[in-house]
C-alpha cells in the first residue's frame, strides 16, 4: 500500500479504512500497554498520533522489537487503520498494526532531541534543521510564496525570463561583486603595467555574480512587454549582520509602456495577493509563528492585505520626520536615505498603515531611474509596510538616450560596458517601469524570523559556505 501524506491523511474520514505512514519519529511515549509514536513527514505542521495496543492480538514479534528500540529522529513505514482520535487537536489518528524501522537515529549521536534548540544551534546542523518545527514551517512558507509569486505574474500577462547569473556589469553600482575567473589564482598573468591579463580567462574579460537581474529583464520587456525575474542573486558586501546574505534570490518585474503609477499599483497588487494566499495556505504555519515567533504577523498581514496604501513624496516624508526629529537617533534631513527607523515612523505614525514613498532626491538613487523635471529628484519608490519598513524599491526607468547618457557620464561609468543597455533608448525608446522585492526579506516579513539567515535553506554569509 503506497504511503500517503500525513496532510491527506488528515483530509479523510476517521472510517477505519487501511492506511501507511511514512516519515520520521518526532516523540515516543509509553503508557501501560498503550505506545503512541507521532509521526511527521513535512507535508504539515502537525503529525499524526499512531497508537500500538500491546494488549491486543495482531501485533507480530518483529513490530514489538521495533516498537521497543525506536528513538527520535528514525525513519519508519507504520501501518494501521484510519480511526477517530480520542486526544485534542486531530481528528484522527491511525490504530497502528505494523511498524518496519527504515533508518535508524541513534539517541547518542542524534542532535535533534525532544527539546527546544537555540537557532544559531540550527544553523550548525542546517542539513537536519528542517525537521524541526520552525523550519519545517519556513520551508513550507518558502514554497508556497515561491509558487504564489509564478501565479500573480502568470494571471496578468508577465513572461518568466531567465536573466544571466554571470555578468560584466554592476546594475546597482554598489561594486561589492563575487568576481568569476577560470584562470590560476597562483599564477595570473600579468600585462605589461602589471594589471591582470584577462585575455586569456574564460570570458576573455572580467565577469562576476550578479547582483540583479534587472538590466537584462529590461531588454526582454521591450520586446514581450511584460516580464519577470526570479532567480539567486550576489553581493559580495563584508557585512555580518542580521539583514545580509551573499546569496539571495530577487524578484524583479518590468513593464513597457508603463510609468510610476503603474508601477505602484502593480507592487501594491502583489503584496496584497502574496499576503492573502499565505493567509489562506499556511494558516496552521503562520499560526506556530504568530504564538512562537513574533506576535501580532497574522493580524499584520490582513491589515496590509485589506488595506489601501497612502502615498507620499520623499519631501513630504521628510517634512513628516522633520516634525518629530527628536524622536530619531539618525535625524532626517532632505538628501538623506531614510533609515528603518524612519520608515517604520512613516508606516505606523503618519499613515497608519502600508505607504509608498515616490520621488526620491536623484543622488541617492541607481542611474537608471527617470529624472524628474526639477532636475534633484527621479521617479522612485520604495513600499514600506508596518513593522518592517522598505519591502519594495523601483522606480520608472530613464527612457531618454541623452538623460541617461548624460547621468552615467556624472557618476564615471563606463558608456561601452552598457552599450547593449543604451541600445534600448536608441531603438524603440518606451517609457517602462519595474521593482525589486528580496525574496528571504518577504519571508522574513511574513514569518517574523529575525535573522535572514533562517529563512533561506542553506545561508551564504561571511565565513559562511557551509552544506
Amino acid at each position: 500500500m503506497a504511503c500517503l501524506l500525513i496532510k491527506e491523511l488528515f483530509s479523510l474520514p476517521a472510517d477505519s479504512r487501511e492506511v501507511t505512514v511514512c516519515g520520521w519519529v518526532r516523540t515516543k511515549r509509553e503508557m501501560k500497554n498503550l505506545v503512541f509514536v507521532e509521526m511527521n513527514d513535512g507535508s504539515c505542521f502537525a503529525g499524526i498520533q499512531c497508537t500500538f495496543d500491546r494488549s491486543r492480538e495482531g501485533l507480530d514479534g518483529e513490530t514489538e522489537t521495533a516498537l521497543s528500540s525506536l528513538s527520535t529522529g528514525a525513519s519508519a513505514e507504520i501501518r494501521g487503520r484510519l480511526v477517530p482520535s480520542p486526544a485534542s487537536g486531530q481528528a484522527v489518528e491511525v490504530a497502528a498494526e505494523t511498524l518496519t524501522v527504515i533508518g535508524e537515529a541513534p539517541a547518542e549521536t542524534y542532535p535533534l532531541q525532544k527539546k527546544r534548540h537555540s537557532l544559531e544551534f540550527l544553523r550548525e546542523i542546517a542539513h537536519l534543521r528542517a525537521r524541526t518545527n520552525t523550519f519545517g514551517a519556513v520551508g513550507r512558507v518558502r514554497s508556497r510564496l515561491a509558487f504564489a509569486v509564478h501565479e500573480f505574474f502568470q494571471s496578468r500577462g508577465f513572461q518568466y525570463v531567465h536573466t544571466p547569473i554571470i555578468t560584466t556589469n554592476d546594475a546597482e553600482g554598489a561594486g561589492a561583486m563575487f568576481q568569476v575567473t577560470s584562470l590560476d589564482l597562483n599564477a595570473l598573468p600579468r600585462t605589461e603595467g602589471g594589471p591582470v591579463d584577462y585575455a586569456g580567462d574564460f570570458f576573455g574579460k572580467r565577469a562576476f555574480l550578479t547582483v540583479s537581474g534587472q538590466l537584462e529583464a529590461e531588454t526582454y520587456a521591450t520586446a514581450l512587454s511584460r516580464v519577470y525575474t526570479f532567480g539567486p542573486t550576489f553581493r559580495a558586501e563584508n557585512s555580518n549582520t542580521t539583514r545580509h546574505l551573499a546569496e539571495f534570490w530577487m524578484i524583479e518585474p518590468e513593464m513597457a509602456f508603463a510609468h510610476l503609477p503603474d508601477n505602484m499599483a502593480l507592487a501594491e497588487d502583489f503584496l496584497k495577493f502574496l499576503f492573502t494566499v499565505i493567509l489562506k495556505d499556511c494558516a496552521e504555519d503562520l499560526a506556530f509563528f504568530d504564538t512562537r515567533v513574533e506576535k501580532g504577523i497574522i493580524e499584520t498581514l490582513r491589515s496590509v492585505a485589506e488595506s489601501s496604501f497612502a502615498h507620499i513624496t520623499y519631501t513630504g516624508a521628510i517634512k513628516e520626520l522633520e516634525k518629530n526629529a527628536s524622536a530619531f537617533e539618525f535625524k532626517p534631513f532632505w538628501g538623506c536615505d531614510l533609515q528603518s527607523e524612519h520608515e517604520k515612523f512613516l508606516t505606523e505614525k503618519v499613515a497608519g498603515g502600508p505607504v509608498i514613498v515616490t520621488d526620491y532626491p536623484r543622488e541617492i538613487k541607481a542611474f537608471y531611474m527617470k529624472q524628474n523635471d526639477d532636475g534633484r529628484t527621479v521617479r522612485a519608490m520604495d513600499v514600506l509596510v508596518p513593522r518592517l519598513g522598505e519591502i519594495i524599491g523601483g522606480s520608472e526607468r530613464e527612457d531618454n538616450l541623452e538623460n541617461l547618457e548624460n547621468r552615467m557620464a556624472g557618476l564615471g561609468m563606463d558608456k561601452g560596458l552598457y552599450s547593449w543597455y543604451l541600445d534600448l533608448r536608441r531603438y524603440g525608446t518606451v517609457p517602462h517601469a519595474g521593482f525589486g522585492l528580496g525574496f528571504e526579506r518577504l519571508i522574513q516579513y511574513v514569518t517574523g524570523m529575525a535573522n535572514i539567515r533562517d529563512v533561506i535553506p542553506y545561508p551564504r554569509a561571511v565565513g559562511q559556505a557551509e552544506f
